[in-house]
């Protein structure tokens, strides 16, 4: 709706332009009518002044006062409804005569100082107009005057009171005027509404009858214009909504009709469509139950197949069975493979699948699935072969463990479809911004291709190139799927091109952050200067990839595909054995021999399903061997000297020799697992309680205090978590924690145990090293939630932490204790640098310490030291501000005291 109606508009179009115009003409003329009138007074006085200024010229002259009184008196009467006042002055500014008195002569006379006037002025105060003219003498008169001389002048006041009344009269007939003409607007305003608004307004009702309902009415009389037109519309209109309406209900009592029986048929299929849906849910529900079983009843002898392959690889073996005991390890984590493959395909299904974003060593975690794929390869007679572009950083920070799993479900593709030739990996950045690198990763097979159709549903799940009853090579099918919505959820793309028979080429590309702080022990490649280095391999494609990656370490590289009959003295020389074609151990033992004529150093870069080979070419004097695909770490470790010669019967593992003095109780239903839980509890703790199901736990945990007590979820009788509620009611356990050890592998089944009451989650099959986490979590607490049952378990005080975190230290490490360890290791030995350089600002020296102190805060991001990293963080936040090592002397003191504590606590972890 509008602001203003039709009537206001057309009153206020049709007056406002008149009075508008009225008042802008009226302004004009009145003010050039006042400018006119002043100007005609103007010119009046002027006319008048001019003869009085030549007339007084023999009076002033002749100093005839009298006879000039008469003139300018006699003027002044003529004209004294314009004139106030004439006044005579001599040339000396003096009063000669004047017409009558006047209360402010001064006005009149020109400013003591100011020249006589030499013509007409004219000037304007309030309403009084001002006039002076010169009095000259004229020549004849006057025989002591010179002609054209000013001997006085004249001043008239000129009253302009007459021409403001004539102004005022002028603006009362413009106002007369202007009502006038807004009168006469009104009218015609008026008129113009009755011819107007008075059948608009009859149209208006007549249409909000219509809209009401009211069809059969119409509007009556003839209108003007193109009025009369729109009231034959809208009655054609009316019309026509008539007929439409009679139209428009037999089509809704048709409709009606119709929608009775289609409501009827929706309801049936609405009762069945709700005995489907609830069909799906339950069949949904049977699935989530059926993993989590299978999951559970497949993971629970695994647990004891894996767990006690492992502790037997612990003892003194032979290589055979060292062999043994590794395939069957690898058999099992084959189907371990499977098993998570079906649970990763349900969590990406259901979206709850989450990727790490941790730092970790590229080369090293590319380098990890190589070798664990390099066996089944080798097995093949297939070279494996991995080049990573020189230009990617070492650190680099992302999900390791995803990448791993696409890399290996795609190198285990090729390998499994190629029966000859080769695998080959590369590498390449193909982008970076900033910090953002982007790679491809691409991997080439010479294996048997994809057909046109096969690739049509290659990545789609349970589906197979191959799924004939014949078919030649396994798998669950789900791979590919797996990849495919990794590699999409780390935001990258997955392609594949092939030919039948010719092979394929697997790629993706993934968005990566790089990250300059150390991961790794890096390679000292000055130790390696003035080394030469005599690479011997057949492959043309290999030999160039390992001659581009020993170059990068400062070494002289020749390759060659044979070993040479002569050659000149070379400091080692690495001979390479396809996997296709093995030699002889006699064969390989006389190239050793040839080899060491002009190299004191031989190294035999093997395929790992030749152990056998390697341990006979060791026992016959070759200086080293190396697996396949070569580790570039290791044979520069090997060239620097810090190899070891392994014996023939490895030694038995060291056991844990310092066990934590506690005790812990075991729950499991399965005697194998019960049995292996308490094999690895006995390496790392001084007791350990078994009990056989839940009931047997809750009687020997009212019996006997604890201090970790090991849970199994799903038992006969009293399952786990009901076992962990009445433990908890028992005062000597109440506040014992209680680890859940469970096959479940589903997502949500952690928050569902932490939810019912346990303080912690493992899955089985059981890692040592998560054990050992587990261990160490619960025996350095970081709350104080829980009490100590033994004066192992410590809890901190509130806001403090610990010096050695070492389950961060782990996670940092992605799990690998061995690098964990070496990080801790090469923090503590940076130590004594530190020390010297702080003891000296302490001392007064003048040293700056920003620098140390960044590379020591850069060296705690990854060894578990929060407290220390703390201390450096503030330190140099307060080094950038601009504060000096007095202003800081407290903290120095902090960091040394930390630096201590951490030394002594790290001959604990390492």
């Amino acid at each position: 709706m509008t602001k203003y109606g039709l009537r206001a508009r057309v009153i206020t179009l049709t007056i406002a332009p008149t009075l508008i115009i009225g008042i802008l003409l009226s302004a004009y003329f009145i003010k050039n009518r006042y400018q006119e009138l002043e100007q005609q007074l103007s010119v009046a006085g002027q006319a008048i002044i001019e003869p009085l200024a030549i007339a007084s010229e023999i009076g002033l002259s002749n100093e005839s006062r009298e006879n000039v009184r008469r003139l300018i008196g006699h003027t002044h009467r003529q004209h004294s409804q314009y004139i106030r006042s004439i006044a005579v002055f001599s040339d000396q500014n003096d009063l000669f005569v004047t017409s009558n008195y006047h209360r402010n002569l001064d006005l009149m006379a020109i400013p003591d100082g100011d020249s006589l006037p030499d013509r007409l002025e004219i000037s304007r105060l309030q309403d009084t107009l001002l006039l002076r003219a010169p009095i000259r003498a004229i020549g004849g008169f006057n025989n002591n005057l010179t002609q054209d001389q000013t001997i006085g002048y004249i001043t008239m006041e000129m009253d302009l009171s007459t021409v403001k009344l004539k102004q005022y009269q002028e603006i009362i007939s413009a106002a007369v005027v202007l009502i006038l003409g807004v009168i006469l607007s009104g009218f015609f305003a008026y008129r113009l509404l009755l011819d107007v608004e008075t059948p608009i307004t009859q149209m208006i009702n007549m249409i909000d009858r219509i809209r009401r309902g009211h069809l059969d009415v119409r509007i009556e009389g003839k209108l003007l214009g193109e009025l009369d037109t729109l009231k034959n519309g809208i009655n054609a209109m009316a019309i026509s909504l008539s007929e439409y309406h009679l139209e428009m209900q037999q089509s809704i009592d048709q409709a009606t009709s119709d929608l009775r029986e289609t409501l009827e048929q929706l309801e049936i299929q609405n009762v069945e469509l709700d005995i489907a849906k609830k069909n799906a849910q339950e069949a949904a529900r049977v699935k989530s139950e059926f993993l989590a079983n299978m999951s559970h009843e497949l993971r629970t002898p695994l647990n004891g197949v894996i767990g006690f392959t492992r502790q037997m690889l612990k003892t003194q073996l032979s290589s055979s069975q060292q062999d043994y005991l590794q395939t069957i390890e690898k058999s099992a984590n084959n189907l371990l493979t499977i098993i998570n493959d079906i649970l990763d395909f349900s969590k990406l299904e259901a979206g709850k699948l989450l990727l790490e974003n941790i730092p970790f060593d590229f080369e090293d975690s590319l380098e990890e699935v190589m070798r664990l794929l390099a066996p089944m390869a080798h097995e093949k007679g297939l070279e494996l072969d991995l080049r990573i572009d020189p230009r990617i950083p070492a650190g680099v920070i992302g999900d390791p463990l995803r990448i791993q799993q696409v890399l290996t479900n795609l190198i285990g593709n090729a390998t499994k479809f190629t029966e000859r030739g080769h695998i080959r990996i590369s590498v390449e950045l193909k982008q970076q911004r900033d910090e953002q690198l982007e790679l491809q990763f691409v991997i080439r097979d010479s294996g048997i291709g994809i057909s046109e159709r096969q690739q049509a549903q290659l990545f789609q799940a349970f589906r197979q190139a191959d799924a004939s009853i014949s078919r030649r090579y396994g798998g669950t099918g789900l791979g590919l799927v797996i990849t495919q919505n990794l590699v999409n959820q780390m935001g990258g793309d997955i392609g594949f091109s092939s030919r039948l028979h010719q092979g394929s080429t697997f790629w993706f590309t993934l968005s990566l952050l790089k990250t300059d702080l150390p991961l790794v022990q890096p390679v000292d490649s000055e130790a390696l200067a003035g080394q030469s280095l005599l690479l011997v391999e057949s492959d043309i494609e290999s030999r160039q990839l390992m001659s581009e990656r020993l170059s990068q370490f400062g070494l002289s590289i020749r390759s060659v595909d044979t070993l040479p009959e002569q050659s000149e003295p070379v400091s080692c020389v690495l001979i390479c054995v396809d996997a296709s074609d093995v030699p002889s151990p006699d064969t390989l033992i006389a190239q050793a021999t040839h080899a060491e004529s002009f190299s004191d150093k031989v190294i035999f870069c093997l395929p790992t399903t030749e152990l056998a080979l390697s341990e006979h070419l060791l026992s016959s004097g070759v200086n080293s061997c190396l697996a396949k695909p070569l580790s570039v770490r290791k044979l520069v470790e090997l060239l620097q000297g810090e190899q070891q010669a392994p014996d023939v019967l490895p030694p038995a593992v060291e056991t844990h020799t310092n066990k934590l003095p506690m005790t812990v109780m075991a729950v499991d239903d399965n005697p194998a697992n019960l049995k292996l839980i308490t094999a690895l509890l006995k390496e790392r703790v001084t007791h350990v309680v078994t009990a056989h199901d839940g009931k047997h736990a809750v009687d020997r945990a009212r019996s006997q205090r604890f201090d970790l007590i090991l849970m199994d979820i799903q038992m006969p009788e009293m399952d786990g978590v009901t076992a962990c509620k009445e433990i908890r009611k028992s005062p000597l356990n109440h506040q014992t924690p209680v680890i859940a050890v469970t096959a479940h592998a589903m997502t949500g089944e952690r928050e569902r145990l932490l939810d019912e009451g346990m303080d912690d989650y493992l899955t089985k099959p059981i890692e040592e090293h998560i054990l050992e986490q587990v261990l160490h979590h619960w025996t350095h607490p970081h709350t104080g939630d829980i009490q100590p049952s033994s004066p192992l378990i410590k809890t901190n005080n509130v806001g403090s932490s610990l010096s050695i975190d070492w389950s961060l230290a782990m996670k940092q490490a992605s799990g690998k204790e061995a690098l964990a360890k070496e990080m801790l290791q090469m923090l503590v030995r940076s130590f004594d640098e530190v020390e010297e350089k702080v003891n000296n600002a302490l001392d007064g020296d003048n040293i700056e310490l920003w620098p140390i102190i960044h590379k020591l805060h850069g060296s705690c991001a990854y060894s578990g030291v929060p407290k220390l990293k703390g201390l450096c963080y503030e330190l140099e936040t307060q080094f950038k501000q601009g504060d000096d090592n007095d202003d800081v002397e407290p903290e120095l003191c902090e960091l040394l005291d930390e630096m201590n504590n951490i030394r002594e606590q790290s001959p604990h972890y390492l």
